[in-house]
């Protein structure tokens, strides 16, 4: 949906968006589980004829602050889809191998092949995201981090992979409500962590951070989308919408046999 694509080149005022709009969907959240189904069918379609096929990659990049539903947006967007050609790769705090090597190495190995989707849930942008709020390295560093993702990023696109972006944007209000909710709920309650807590007080510096994180690195091989995600169902239905617009504009077909099969009975 390029109403929230964030264009090449442009500014980014994350204040001037509302987290809880659902621009374009009318009727609400019924209407919306209403075409699930067949969007869930065809983008099923659309991954086999990708897998089958096997020329063209995908990247799909979630970002958001803790709560923002990373793992649900992959939970129900995905599910149908065959589990041999999709991945998801979560990136954690660095190990003692990765830190010994350029900030992008850990994520260069796990970008999809031919054929593939990967799902980055967090990715390449926490360097320029948690780094910068929390000081883990100087400003040059993290600054100049900017132009190698543009560059890495790049170089994924020009050798056939699609990227599609999502920063999950949810308010601080709605934020408060789903820790809230892990923390009181037995079953939810694994998931939260104090550290969330430290971060949310940070929320200025990191809105600050996705502001330009976003404006310097969206570009036409590599766009981001900013998906308001306070309503669960319609943060869904956004990056299913653009996934599958993505992928059709691959314009991907079922390949011909490999042999000739003109003779073949089947007895």
């Amino acid at each position: 949906m390029d109403i929230h694509q964030v264009k090449p080149g442009s500014r980014l005022h994350l204040d001037a968006i509302d987290p809880s709009a659902t621009t374009g969907v009318k009727g609400g959240k019924k209407a919306a589980e209403k075409l699930f189904e067949p969007l869930n069918r065809r983008l099923a379609e659309l991954q086999n004829r990708l897998w089958a096929e096997h020329r063209h990659k995908v990247l799909v990049v979630l970002q958001g602050m803790d709560t923002s539903g990373k793992d649900g947006t992959i939970q129900h967007v995905f599910q149908g889809v065959n589990p041999m050609g999709v991945s998801v790769a979560a990136f954690k705090v660095p190990t003692e191998e990765e830190r010994a090597h350029d900030f992008l190495w850990r994520v260069h190995r796990r970008v999809p092949g031919s054929g593939e989707i990967v799902i980055f849930n967090r990715s390449h942008y926490e360097d320029v995201l948690v780094a910068r709020v929390r000081e883990l390295v100087p400003k040059p560093v993290w600054k100049d981090r900017y132009a190698q993702i543009v560059h890495f990023e790049d170089l994924l696109a020009q050798t056939g992979t699609l990227i599609l972006k999502f920063f999950l944007y949810i308010s601080r209000d709605e934020q408060k409500e789903r820790l809230e909710e892990r923390l009181t709920e037995p079953a939810k309650r694994w998931k939260f962590r104090k550290g969330d807590l430290e971060d949310r007080r940070l929320w200025d510096a990191y809105m600050r951070a996705y502001e330009e994180a976003i404006e310097k690195t969206s570009r036409a091989g590599a766009p981001w989308y900013v998906v308001p995600a306070d309503r669960k169902w319609y943060r869904n239905l956004v990056v299913a919408k653009t996934l599958i617009a993505g992928l059709e504009s691959l314009e991907l077909k079922d390949p011909q046999p490999a042999e000739d099969l003109s003779g073949v009975v089947i007895e």
